[in-house]
């Protein structure tokens, strides 16, 4: 898989987790630091729209 497809699909799994309540601590470890990164950033504009 190539980075950018894995990147939105890290973006929308944090997304996903904000928007089923989970806390930011859940975030996955992935390999390469920049997913992680997507993920967060996924999770905080899930829950900023929610505001």
């Amino acid at each position: 898989m190539r980075f950018r497809e894995a990147a939105l699909r890290a973006r929308r799994n944090g997304a996903a987790a904000a928007r089923a309540g989970r806390p930011l601590t859940d975030a996955p470890r992935y390999n390469d630091p920049r997913l992680t990164a997507a993920w967060v950033r996924g999770y905080v504009a899930a829950e900023q729209a929610e505001q």
